[in-house]
C-alpha cells in the first residue's frame, strides 16, 4: 500500500502539467465552440430552407460520428487530401486536437442554443416588437438573455464531457493528462498506480466543474436573486 501511494505521488506532478493542458483544451474548445454553436443555433432557426439543411447537416454529421474518427479525419485526413492535390500542408497537434473539440463542441452547443431559444415563450417577442426593437435587438436584449439562463445547466454537461474528451486527443499524441500517464506506464509499468491517479484528477476537474455551473446558475437565477435581496438588509440599515 506505501508503494501505491508513494507511485501516485511521484507521478502527480507531470500528471498535473497534463491537466494543465486539458484545461487550457478545454476552455479554448468550448469558448470557440460556444461562437461558432450560437450562430449555427440561431441560423438553424433561420426562415430560409438552404440555411436551416446546412446547418442541420453540420450538426448530424458532427453528433453522429465519433470524436475519435474526427480527430483523425482532421490531422491525418486534411493533410493527406491537400497533399494528394499537389498542396503541401501540414497540421500540428495542438491546431488538430482544438480544431476537432471546438467542432464537435459546436454541434451540440448549437442544439442546446435552438433549444433554449425556442424556450422563450413568443408573447415575449411579440411584447418586444410591439415596444418598436427590431429582431436583432429582440435577440439579443430580450430573448437571448433569458434563454441562456435556461441553457446554463445542459452547457455546464457539455464542458463536463468536453473535458473528459479531451483524453482522446491522446492518440496525435498530445500530451494531455492521460497521455502523459500512458507515457508514465510505458516506464514504470505501474498501470494501476497511474490510471488510479489519472482518473482522481479527471474526478478532480469535473466535480469542480459541476460545482461552478451549479453556483452560476445560483447566480443568475432572478427568483433566487430577489430571495437574496430579501433576505440581506439594506445597505442604509447596515450603516446606521
Amino acid at each position: 500500500m506505501q508503494d501505491f501511494f508513494q507511485t501516485i505521488v511521484r507521478a502527480l506532478p507531470n500528471l498535473l502539467l497534463g491537466a494543465g493542458v486539458t484545461l487550457v483544451l478545454t476552455a479554448v474548445a468550448i469558448v470557440l465552440g460556444m461562437t461558432l454553436g450560437t450562430f449555427i443555433g440561431i441560423a438553424r432557426l433561420s426562415p430560409i430552407p438552404a440555411i436551416r439543411w446546412i446547418t442541420r447537416a453540420y450538426v448530424d454529421f458532427f453528433r453522429g460520428t465519433p470524436l475519435l474518427v474526427q480527430i483523425f479525419w482532421i490531422y491525418f485526413g486534411f493533410p493527406a487530401l491537400s497533399n494528394s492535390l499537389g498542396i503541401k500542408f501540414t497540421m500540428n497537434q495542438w491546431t488538430a486536437a482544438i480544431l476537432a473539440l471546438t467542432l464537435n463542441s459546436a454541434a451540440y452547443l448549437a442544439e442546446i442554443i435552438r433549444a433554449g431559444i425556442q424556450s422563450i415563450e413568443i408573447g415575449q417577442r411579440e411584447a418586444s416588437e410591439s415596444l418598436g426593437l427590431g429582431a436583432n435587438q429582440t435577440m439579443r436584449y430580450v430573448i437571448f438573455p433569458q434563454a441562456f439562463r435556461r441553457m446554463i445547466p445542459p452547457i455546464g454537461n457539455e464542458f463536463i464531457t468536453l473535458l473528459k474528451d479531451t483524453s482522446l486527443v491522446a492518440v496525435i499524441g498530445l500530451e494531455e493528462t492521460f497521455r502523459r500517464g500512458q507515457l508514465i506506464v510505458a516506464q514504470t509499468y505501474q498501470a494501476f498506480e497511474v490510471y488510479t491517479a489519472v482518473a482522481l484528477i479527471y474526478l478532480l476537474l469535473t466535480s469542480l466543474s459541476s460545482q461552478f455551473f451549479t453556483f452560476l446558475e445560483k447566480r443568475m437565477d432572478p427568483v433566487e436573486r430577489a430571495r437574496r435581496k430579501a433576505v440581506s438588509p439594506p445597505l442604509r440599515a447596515q450603516a446606521e
